[in-house]
């Protein structure tokens, strides 16, 4: 099974035993780092537009870098926006600057703080949606990505590595993909929860809704 269906498409990905050996080490694609500057495509908003729930974020600096190690030189890099409604996603197929397999514009639709072990089994236990074969956020149908289950699948263990100008840690995910088909050529839209633990051991459970973009759509400064 190839990389860009296993970390996009029927099974979920494996976690490195070597990730901690990961953050400084990758290189980044199109000369992101902190401090640069993102601007997406003028034309992108009006192509989502009936198409997509996704809000297009002006021009922005990268704040943060996460790096998701998955083994054999595969690896997830996420660059968080000082608007911190958002993050660009990079999957890479190797350690190259230009071993990109696809790139994801993500923002968060909703961060909830989970405050005992009870609410967690309640958000993501065995009765609960996330993780079934189909899930509805706000009329909209999205199939799962991760696991080939008739019912409920388990959250796949990712281990984020972030870095910026301040800090360096280390958030724990575990997290279900979801995506549905749009209208548009060579784009899908994206559902993401992750429940993260830091390392102050505050669990939350993200939800974020994701967009593909192509390099074009894509200007460093």
């Amino acid at each position: 099974m190839s990389w860009l269906k296993r970390a996009f498409g029927m099974e979920a990905p494996k976690p490195s035993t070597k990730a901690a050996d990961l953050p400084g080490a990758p290189r980044s694609p199109m000369g992101l780092a902190p401090g640069r500057m993102i601007c997406l495509s003028p034309n992108l908003k009006g192509l989502l537009v009936g198409e997509s729930g996704v809000v297009v974020p002006d021009d922005d600096k990268v704040w943060a870098v996460g790096t998701i190690d998955l083994g054999q030189a595969k690896r997830l890099l996420r660059y968080y926006l000082d608007n911190e409604d958002y993050f660009v996603q990079f999957v890479m197929s190797g350690p190259g600057a230009e071993d990109i397999e696809d790139v994801i514009l993500f923002g968060y639709h909703e961060v909830k703080t989970v405050a005992s072990k009870a609410e967690l089994l309640r958000l993501v236990g065995p009765q609960a949606r996330i993780g079934m074969p189909y899930y509805e956020l706000e009329g909209v149908e999205y199939s799962r990505q991760w696991g080939s289950e008739d019912g409920q699948t388990e959250l796949a263990p990712l281990t984020e590595h972030v870095v910026n100008p301040e800090a360096a840690y280390t958030v724990h995910h575990n997290s279900m993909l979801y995506a549905r088909d749009m209208g548009l050529t060579n784009r899908r839209e994206f559902l993401l929860f992750s429940v993260e633990e830091d390392a102050e051991g505050n669990v939350s459970l993200t939800t974020s809704v994701g967009v593909s973009l192509q390099l074009t759509d894509i200007t460093v400064l």
